[in-house]
């Protein structure tokens, strides 16, 4: 805020000794007026944008937006420690200091608090009314700006009145009110406007973008959480979000993206579908069949059955495929780095559309005897249940890689996890997951470890384990090696034989000499296998001395004779 007592100029003066400090360097003129504003403070940008914007109409205004946008730097990072701030403040102070006066003596009222008034007043009629009384279309990314400047010029003017004791008055008030639920009609968007005001913008009147909203918008039969406030336009996918604690953002976005995926499939149909705002069943049955490939393989593989059941009654059958559908898009939407482990996905999904279809289907818990709900419910429930607890795996087995630098069997990288998630004992992480299971479990550092260190729990590598040594230069690489000795002995052969003709290679006893790289080439094979052979000899006779070793632990006489037969 301002400040609770004395005008800004007083304030202004009073932070003047705080902020004005020697640095290295000031921001330029050019940089401040086009907004490029430190990282830490992002949410001052929007009221340097409008001070820009309402500069020309009334100096005065702009130079109280921009001093609310530096009392509100100074809130967010009172020490300056960002980095960019302190050379942001002093910039923004300096050119307060210089536009103080001229704008001071321009204004048209006695105080700032009725200037203000007087020009949010002015803004709204000219703008907000104007727009919303034409009769020709208005466009919607021109309204969205008039209400988003609106929105900070009230804040602004809310500061200023307080800082001046003095009301606001009621009219403003009111309008203030239309102008905040308008804001958050007005979203911001990709591609679709949804919002209710932007029905007659020509995307939304394509009927297959109609067809796939009309029956995202069947909401009929499904449970609702007690408490819950259904929007006038709520969806299936306010449903899944409601039900288990989707975020919002993520909701919009995968509306947005299933809208466009149904209605491009919609009308790529053939014969055409029939113009009514009604999704073609064939779209809908082939964009479950193109998401839920892998699922369904997945589910072959591990011998289980899917959780994609569906109805008896025809007329909600395409309501569960599309709850099916949005469900996975919205685990997808959710998943972060989770999109590299695509079986870990599946079995989340295979849990969640099971916990759905028991809601729908009204079951009972066999032990409170009340209606089933989801594992994990509440405001951005699965992204702080389910997803953080896998990541929380991934963080801590990058850092026991140290860079890459650790041994493989020491890790498990995103292959490793996920190929926990191909036999049935994944199954036994349940659902809630169970935090204990070795899967989610790290080997203590010893430099973690205390007086009572926990056991280690650690399932370790499920299937394939790299080995580093020198010898795959050689497994690797023996094609090349031998290659290359056969071309060279084919190059000696040729020019101990040849007269510097090229055609002397062909003659009949250089031509037999070459042929002897055959000979050459099966008695290194010859050789690379006695070396394999020996090699793996050698590793079988420690790997069963090594386990001869683990059965005589009890006979430690034993040991010591066996050292003496074998090795002195």
């Amino acid at each position: 805020m301002f400040t609770s007592r004395g005008s800004p100029d007083q304030a202004h003066n009073s932070r003047r000794r705080l902020t004005r400090t020697q640095t290295s360097g000031n921001l330029s003129e050019t940089a401040f007026d086009s907004e490029i504003v430190p990282s830490s403070l992002v949410k001052i940008a929007p009221i340097l944008r409008v001070a820009n914007e309402v500069e020309n109409a009334n100096p005065r205004v702009a130079y109280l937006c921009r001093f609310y946008a530096f009392i509100e730097t100074h809130r967010l990072d009172p020490i300056s420690s960002g980095r960019g701030v302190r050379q942001f403040k002093i910039a923004l102070l300096q050119r307060l200091e210089r536009e103080n006066d001229p704008t001071l003596n321009g204004r048209v009222e006695k105080r700032d608090a009725h200037e203000m008034q007087s020009f949010y007043q002015h803004y709204h009629k000219k703008y907000i009314q104007a727009l919303n009384n034409s009769t020709a279309k208005v466009d919607r990314a021109q309204l969205s700006k008039a209400y988003q400047t609106a929105g900070v010029l009230f804040e602004v003017l809310k500061a200023v009145n307080m800082e001046q004791s003095i009301e606001v008055d009621r009219e403003i008030l009111e309008a203030q009110n239309k102008v905040a639920e308008k804001t958050q009609i007005y979203v911001p968007y990709n591609i679709l406007p949804l919002d209710p005001d932007s029905a007659n913008q020509a995307i939304m009147r394509f009927p297959e973008i109609q067809a796939a909203i009309y029956a995202l918008c069947n909401t009929r039969g499904l449970p609702w959480p007690e408490g819950h406030k259904k929007k006038r336009d709520g969806d299936i996918l306010d449903w899944l979000q409601a039900m288990f604690g989707f975020q919002k953002d993520n909701v919009a976005n995968q509306r947005e993206h299933l809208i466009l995926l149904l209605a491009n499939v919609h009308i790529r149909q053939f014969p055409k579908p029939d113009q009514q705002p009604k999704l073609d069943e064939r779209a809908l049955t082939e964009v479950m069949k193109k998401l839920f490939k892998n699922y369904k393989k997945w589910c072959k593989f591990l011998h289980r059955k899917s959780s994609l059941w569906l109805p008896t009654i025809q007329q909600e059958v395409q309501q569960r495929k599309l709850l099916y559908v949005a469900l996975y898009l919205l685990i997808w939407g959710e998943a972060a780095n989770l999109r590299f482990m695509p079986e870990c996905i599946c079995y989340i999904y295979h849990h969640m559309a099971f916990e759905m279809y028991e809601l729908l289907a009204g079951s009972v818990s066999p032990t409170n005897g009340m209606c089933v709900k989801p594992a994990y419910i509440g405001k951005e429930a699965f992204l702080n249940e389910v997803v953080a607890r896998f990541y929380d795996v991934m963080a801590k087995e990058a850092r026991r890689s140290k860079q890459g630098k650790s041994k493989h069997s020491q890790w498990r990288n995103y292959d490793d996890l996920n190929e926990f998630f191909w036999s049935t004992d994944c199954f036994r992480l349940g659902w809630p997951l169970h935090k204990d299971d070795d899967f989610f479990q790290v080997p203590v550092e010893h430099w973690e470890k205390k007086e009572n260190p926990p056991r280690d729990q650690w399932s370790g590598k499920v299937n394939f384990v790299e080995i580093r040594t020198f010898w795959h230069i050689f497994r690797s690489f023996d094609r090349m090696w031998t290659f290359f000795i056969l071309c060279l002995q084919a190059m000696m052969i040729v020019a101990w034989n040849g007269s510097g003709d090229l055609t002397a290679m062909f003659a009949s006893d250089t031509l037999k000499k070459v042929l002897s790289i055959f000979i050459t080439a099966s008695i290194l094979k010859l050789g690379r296998g006695i070396i394999f052979y020996l090699i793996s000899s050698y590793l079988c006779s420690l790997l069963l001395y090594s386990q001869f070793l683990m059965n005589l632990e009890k006979c430690p006489f034993l040991v010591d004779a066996f050292r003496l037969l074998f090795f002195q």
